[in-house]
């Protein structure tokens, strides 16, 4: 049985390209939900027929977002989440709703370097290695269940930026395929 995804961007949505691109047996994108209205990853999904939805919490308040979020993902028959790129951290409340439904892909080994800034930090840290990590959502930030990693060589004349492209290459190899696995289960 094919799993119906909503995936939440902020920004160009690179990853929800790629998990829109590998999306087969085990899930089909359903909807494609974002924060800022004009994140450019909704354009590119209306031009492959993916619905959208975009609503600025700070135009309305968290509450009345995440509660419009809610709908809109239930409405579109989304069944499970993944979050892409999404920069807002969700309430407890709105996770309790999705309950062991929601994965992310995150830009370090977890649990090293939970929120953001991960490749300076890991620069910074003196780390041969950094990588990205898909994890089930949990109340705790950058907290749940790692379902799977993907390491980077940490080279000598690294900056955030070029350790963020190849981790970023990586995200996008790695993503679609846990994401399919754990459906799978």
């Amino acid at each position: 049985m094919t799993a119906k995804l909503g995936i939440l961007i902020s920004g160009r949505g690179s990853n929800m390209q790629s998990l829109v691109t590998h999306a087969g047996a085990a899930y089909e994108v359903v909807v494609v939900a974002s924060d800022r209205p004009t994140a450019p990853g909704l354009a590119w999904a209306l031009e492959h027929g993916i619905p959208t939805f975009a609503l600025s919490p700070k135009d309305v308040g968290r509450a009345t977002y995440e509660a419009a979020l809610d709908a809109a993902l239930r409405a579109a028959g989304a069944e499970y989440l993944a979050l892409a790129g999404y920069m807002r951290l969700l309430s407890d409340e709105f996770v309790a709703r999705w309950r062991n439904r929601i994965i992310n892909i995150h830009p370090s080994l977890l649990p090293k370097y939970k929120g953001l800034d991960t490749h300076a930090r890991a620069i910074a840290a003196g780390d041969t290695v950094a990588g990205c990590s898909v994890h089930v959502v949990t109340e705790e930030l950058d907290g749940g269940e790692v379902l799977g990693q993907a390491e980077v060589p940490i080279l000598p004349d690294d900056t955030p930026q070029s350790l963020a492209a190849r981790v970023l290459a990586e995200e996008h190899r790695l993503y679609p395929r846990v994401l399919a696995e754990w459906l799978s289960r």
